[in-house]
């Protein structure tokens, strides 16, 4: 009998080989599918009274400024200040040239002492008149005597009729005499009445001359800071022509336009008396308070006016600054890092190790003891101790699944 060949034989022994071990290999456990886990961090919570912050930008300006004027024509003799200068109290600021201004001094001085001598002069002239007023009717007596003695010698025919008519003509010499010198007695008071006038026109002239010779020379009424400077020393300047302004350290106020959702809240607490402060939120750091609410208001909210708590001299009028106004209190808020709000009104606790989802009211913003940023929510949902998630997850839902390090610490 012919034998097989090696190669078939080998492929049978292959095939055995192949079957025995395939019937006799170890059956693998099932594979159970494990639900995954998201690893979170967590916030027990504790609501409370809270003041929200809400963010603001708004322009510095001084309700104090005012523009220095020339009160005369002349020319500017000195000016030692600089445009941004921090100037003190007391110091001068710019003064015009001395030569344009004594002249018109001395010519008020001089007219009021032109009109005052005349007052004088007037007042001599009366009294010489009520003097020869006397005289001057003593005179007329005489006449009227010497006509009518003059009258019986021409009736008479003892004298000449020429010698009546002279006698008539000295009588009413010495009448229209008298009349005269009455006539200007009378009307003193109305001389001396204008004199008065002019006079106390001479002294105001003066008055206002010498308060303009003054202001000439303009000094720093408190510590200041020169703005926007329009003149050189030797410049001519006009009458009431501006030079510069100038506004104080103190009383600087922002004016922020507050939404219209939030007006409401700030005018019942000025009218309340509970302040509201607000900071910048850039350096440098500035406190202020809220003052007072604009008088008018647009479909943007209503302006309200912080005034700076102290003098900043690193700041300037019409700076543009972001703060962080406090708002009024409100009850049973609870400050979380923003990672743990997902929209407006959503964030997840932590309950049997899966997120439950809540929903809350955004209230604004404040800042923690280390000074940063939370966002501040409300709701009736929150209670003392619930572990809210504060690890933002892209895949966030109702019911996911989640850990935390606390966790796999208590594992064995």
């Amino acid at each position: 009998m012919r034998k097989p060949p090696l190669p078939l034989i080998i492929v049978v022994v292959a095939i055995v080989v192949f079957v025995v071990l395939r019937v006799t290999r170890p059956t693998p456990d099932a594979v159970e599918p494990s639900e995954r886990s998201w690893r979170v961090e967590t916030l027990a919570i504790q609501p409370q009274a809270m003041q929200p912050r809400l963010t603001l930008y708004g322009q510095l300006e001084s309700p104090e400024r005012f523009t220095v004027v020339a009160p005369l024509a002349g020319r500017i003799g000195e000016l030692p200040v600089r445009d941004g200068q921090l100037v003190a109290e007391g110091e001068l600021m710019v003064a015009l040239d001395e030569a344009d201004i004594a002249p018109r001094l001395l010519e008020a001085e001089a007219d009021l002492a032109d009109a005052e001598a005349q007052l004088a002069s007037e007042r001599a002239g009366q009294r010489n008149d009520q003097r020869a007023l006397q005289l001057e009717q003593r005179i007329l007596t005489n006449a009227e005597a010497a006509l009518a003695r003059m009258q019986r010698l021409v009736d008479r025919e003892l004298a000449p009729r020429a010698e009546l008519d002279n006698a008539e003509d000295t009588q009413e010499r010495a009448a229209l005499t008298v009349a005269n010198r009455q006539r200007s007695i009378d009307t003193f008071t109305h001389r001396e009445a204008s004199l008065q006038a002019r006079i106390k026109r001479a002294a105001s002239a003066l008055e206002s001359m010498q308060r303009d010779a003054e202001r000439s020379r303009f000094i720093a009424p408190y510590a200041a800071i020169v703005s926007q400077p329009q003149v050189a020393v030797g410049d001519q300047v006009n009458a009431n022509q501006a030079l510069f302004e100038l506004y104080p350290l103190d009383g600087m106020e922002v004016r922020a336009v507050v939404p219209q959702v939030y007006s409401q809240a700030y005018l019942q607490a000025l009218a309340e008396g509970v302040p509201i402060s607000a900071q910048t939120l850039d350096e440098p750091i500035v406190e202020m308070t809220l003052v007072r609410i604009a008088g008018r208001a647009d479909a943007g909210g209503v302006e309200a006016l912080f005034r700076l708590d102290q003098p900043a001299p690193g700041l300037r009028v019409g700076s543009l600054l972001a703060l962080s106004a406090t708002r009024p209190m409100r009850e049973n808020s609870v400050a979380l890092p923003h990672s743990a709000l997902y929209g407006n009104d959503t964030v997840y606790a932590l309950e049997d190790g899966r997120m439950q989802r809540l929903t809350v009211e955004r209230l604004g913003e404040t800042r923690d003891a280390e000074g940063e940023r939370r966002v501040l929510v409300g709701s009736d949902e929150l209670q003392a101790g619930m572990e809210i998630i504060i690890t933002h997850l892209p895949n966030a839902m109702q019911g996911l699944k989640v850990d935390t390090a606390d966790d796999d610490e208590e594992q064995p």
